[in-house]
């Protein structure tokens, strides 16, 4: 088994005062045994980072205390000259172990950075992938990190009201596709839903159920997975896959 979480979180009018309330909820949660948590997308005040160890320096040490895996979020960044959407992931030894970039800017954004161009799968308490935001529309990107060895995925997000009920289907049949558990983490303010939802799946008489929780307000959330029953259905899908023209 293995404890997994989101954090949803609301807006704030600092970085300072946005990570000192993290930092408090975080701490909750390596006390409760969570192994891996995941921020959302672009929820702080000022989401250029410029100096990634001395911003979250408070989850650095979180994430080494309690053994803690921590995918912060996913933020702008500049790498070689141009700007990204990335996602960094702080390992259980407090060290940045790497990062997923986004693919597919939406809207503005790509006029604003330079899309990444693969899929990352880590491995700490278990193999993960990480899905921003948009990504979550388009099917090769889960398809991708489930093949590579993902054997649940992440989605750091940032879903404004009116795109929730769309944006729920499609982090719930990324899931059936794949046969893989997801959780997405979401803002929630005046202007972006909430909603950070986590994705899991049963089978029932030889059919496999999704079946998903919501969370409302500030809040967090954790939950036990056993990833290997997910295995076998999910060598099955991939055998019945025919390839076509």
């Amino acid at each position: 088994m293995v404890k997994l979480g989101i954090i949803q979180t609301t807006s704030y009018k600092s970085n300072e005062q946005a990570i000192e309330k993290m930092v408090e909820i975080l701490t909750k949660l390596g006390k409760r045994e969570t192994e891996i948590i995941c921020l959302p997308e672009q929820w702080l005040a000022d989401s250029l980072i410029s100096n990634l160890e001395q911003t979250f320096r408070e989850f650095i040490k979180i994430a080494k205390e309690y053994s803690m895996t921590i995918i912060p979020g996913a933020f702008y960044g500049k790498r070689l000259g141009k700007y990204v959407i990335y996602s960094p992931v702080i390992g259980p030894n407090g060290e940045i172990i790497g990062e997923q970039r986004k693919i597919h800017p939406f809207d503005y954004e790509n006029k604003l950075v330079q899309p990444g161009s693969k899929t990352v799968v880590f491995k700490t308490s278990c193999k993960f992938g990480i899905i921003i935001c948009y990504d979550m529309v388009f099917a090769e990107v889960a398809r991708s990190l489930t093949l590579k060895g993902a054997e649940v995925l992440f989605s750091p997000s940032r879903i404004v009201k009116t795109g929730i009920h769309p944006w729920h289907l499609y982090v719930t049949v990324r899931a059936l596709e794949n046969r893989i558990p997801i959780l997405a983490a979401n803002i929630e303010s005046k202007r972006f839903g909430g909603k950070s939802t986590i994705v899991d799946l049963y089978e029932k008489d030889g059919i496999v159920i999704p079946r998903r929780v919501e969370l409302n307000g500030q809040s967090a959330k954790s939950v036990d997975f056993d990833l290997s029953k997910y295995k076998e259905i999910r060598r099955k899908r991939f055998v019945d896959f025919r390839k076509f023209s």
